[in-house]
């Protein structure tokens, strides 16, 4: 997993409330188990018609936008089902950081097992920061997350709380295979105690 020290990237504004996993990646892209590829279909049924042409307000369709790594969303983003292709596909894409009043429990710890940061504000503060993203190319917000601050492009600081726990696996890129591996001293000598055992 990626490590996340500190971003700064545009920031994209999507005002809609209630965003679920099936918006996010709709239920037809989750034959793979592949993490890779599945950006392209990220909020797939708002990005393009039926017959896959781009919907041209989509804000991840406006070219200010395409490049976005920083999603400033409504309240309780990342509802509905508890499939963990939606933060693949917001990774695939380029999102490491959603910004919300409030996230679903499941998706909430998905993102941080998968490299994103999902940072809960206030109402009135995602409301500054969905207004600084609307600047479009100029919406570029500074993210510090040893510091636990967010910079918008006026300047202003904003500060926020998260786990110290996922924190830190996040500034060390570790996921739960990575956590793992940490103890693989002591796993490998765990198996070797075994191979003495009569029933091996």
């Amino acid at each position: 997993m990626e490590k996340f020290d500190k971003l700064t990237g545009i920031a994209a504004p999507l005002d809609i409330l209630n965003v679920d996993t099936d918006m996010i990646i709709p239920k037809q892209f989750l034959k793979t188990i592949q993490r890779s590829g599945l950006g392209k279909n990220l909020f797939d049924e708002m990005r393009y018609t039926p017959d896959g042409e781009e919907i041209a307000d989509f804000v991840l369709n406006q070219a200010a936008y395409r490049e976005a790594q920083i999603l400033v969303a409504g309240d309780n983003f990342g509802c509905g089902s508890s499939r963990e292709h939606a933060p693949w596909a917001l990774l695939d894409f380029g999102i490491r950081c959603i910004i919300a009043p409030s996230f679903a429990d499941i998706f909430y710890n998905n993102c941080f097992k998968n490299g994103i940061l999902p940072i809960v504000l206030p109402q009135e503060e995602v409301d500054k920061l969905m207004d600084d993203a609307q600047r479009g190319a100029n919406a570029t917000i500074s993210i510090d997350l040893a510091n636990q601050t967010i910079q918008g492009p006026d300047g202003g600081t904003i500060s926020f709380e998260v786990d110290a726990f996922r924190k830190q696996c996040l500034m060390e890129g570790l996921d739960d295979i990575g956590l793992t591996l940490q103890k693989a001293q002591a796993i490998d000598a765990y198996e070797e105690t075994l191979d003495a055992q009569p029933w091996r």
